[in-house]
């Protein structure tokens, strides 16, 4: 995971590593294989935040390999933020995730500019 946060520069894995061990976040797994000898193939971290509009799920990062192999279990998250009482979703991530994720759409764009 520390790889694709590096690569968008959208979140910093040490405050999500603090937010998970402190319970303010959720660690997600997409595990292949049987126990014991099963191998990791995804690892996504998730929050609630309350916004002036209800609660969201935001899932703050997200890293994988064989992305069609649990780019399904998506819907899994999305079934817990519902069962919370999430109003919605959000995903930091790069724009690229608009392709692989239905239902999604794009509705806000952050432009940054370094100063030097």
């Amino acid at each position: 995971m520390r790889r694709a946060i590096r690569r968008t520069g959208l979140s910093a894995f040490v405050e999500i590593e603090q937010d998970v061990l402190a319970g303010r976040a959720l660690l997600w797994l997409a595990l292949n294989g049987a126990s014991g000898a099963a191998t990791i193939d995804a690892v996504a971290a998730t929050r609630l935040e309350l916004t002036e509009t209800g609660m969201v799920c935001v899932i703050t990062a997200c890293e994988g390999q064989s992305m069609a192999r649990w780019l399904p279990l998506i819907s899994g998250i999305e079934t817990y933020a519902k069962a919370e009482g999430c109003r919605g979703m959000r995903l930091h991530g790069r724009k690229g995730w608009l392709r692989a994720l239905d239902g999604y759409r794009q509705t806000h764009v952050i432009l940054q500019k370094e100063l030097r």
